[in-house]
């Protein structure tokens, strides 16, 4: 009996003529080189604008672009920055273990707190803070419910301008990385929490060992957003003189009205930060994600270069 071939190696082209019979034809996308050459001829257009526009005074740009009270603005941001998120996410997690917690009580008090400084605004908080002095004149301690005060302090000299900004930065901050924790708390299956418990693991020990790093996870990203929001953020006490970059930036230009230069150079100073931050975010999301399937490419370039190949093979 003659056997039947069946399948490409009866039909199909052999020797050099399969790669042209296997290639891939893409069909022309007219709309699409269309949109692309709008779209580059508009950020040319834009970028040759901003370059020749003499009213930016580029030249200002550059002198005050590294001038040590810019620096020292610089500097100050990063601290709010800094100190406000670490403050945030410790108040974070606490509020967040309060919330899961089997205690009405405590989980009354993280919902009242998440509930006020995530329902009033942070330009409100910032002003408040920054005005307690004139809700407690002093400051101190001692025994509580009217009773005698063995050391104390007056408000405004312990609430300086930065003082306050870091109140409300961190406090308000705190609300909202208490949900972001509680999302990763809640994101890890309770029958791993099952199961350390039925080893005879500790509540405590269970929490530090097996929920907290799984949650790690959910909890990067976000909180990588946050830290980058916060960084702009910071700009909203120069209502309080908190002496960031904006405040200095905003009585240089008072005294100079160099308006404009001043602000492009305090927004490149803050494209500087958040493009930085960005990088720290991306090398700590790859960090948490080993051990789970989905790891990201060794390098920036090598992520860049897979989303150009697989958007290449989708087409």
């Amino acid at each position: 009996m003659d056997a039947t071939v069946v399948g490409p190696a009866a039909a199909g082209p052999t020797g050099s003529e399969a790669p042209e019979a296997n290639r891939i034809s893409h069909p022309l996308r007219p709309g699409r080189w269309l949109a692309a050459g709008v779209t580059a001829l508009v950020l040319v257009w834009l970028g040759w604008t901003v370059a020749i526009n003499p009213n930016l005074h580029w030249d200002i740009v550059a002198d005050y672009q590294f001038d040590r009270v810019i620096l020292e603005g610089l500097w100050v941001t990063v601290q709010l920055t800094v100190a406000s998120m670490v403050i945030g996410v410790v108040l974070g997690v606490v509020v967040a273990l309060m919330q899961v917690s089997d205690s009405r009580i405590l989980r009354t008090g993280a919902m009242a707190y998440v509930w006020f400084f995530r329902g009033t605004p942070l330009l409100v908080q910032l002003i408040f803070w920054f005005n307690i002095a004139l809700i407690f004149p002093e400051i101190g301690l001692g025994v509580p419910f009217g009773g005698p005060k063995l050391i104390t302090w007056e408000t405004n000299t312990l609430v300086t301008g930065f003082v306050a900004a870091l109140l409300g930065l961190s406090i308000n901050e705190g609300a909202y990385m208490s949900e972001i924790v509680r999302a990763g708390l809640r994101a890890v299956d309770p029958g791993q929490q099952e199961a350390a418990a039925a080893l005879g693991m500790s509540r405590t020990k269970i929490m530090k060992r097996v929920v907290l790093p799984q949650a790690m996870r959910i909890i990067v990203p976000p909180t990588g957003n946050q830290f980058i929001s916060m960084l702009k953020t910071t700009s909203l006490v120069s209502v309080i003189a908190g002496a960031d970059l904006l405040t200095v930036a905003q009585r240089l230009y008072l005294t100079n009205f160099e308006v404009i230069a001043l602000l492009i150079v305090a927004s490149i100073w803050y494209l500087v930060l958040t493009t930085l931050a960005s990088a720290g975010q991306y090398y700590l999301e790859r960090r948490f994600s080993r051990g789970f399937g989905t790891t990201l490419p060794g390098t920036l370039r090598g992520r860049i270069a897979r989303n150009l190949r697989f958007s290449g093979s989708a087409r």
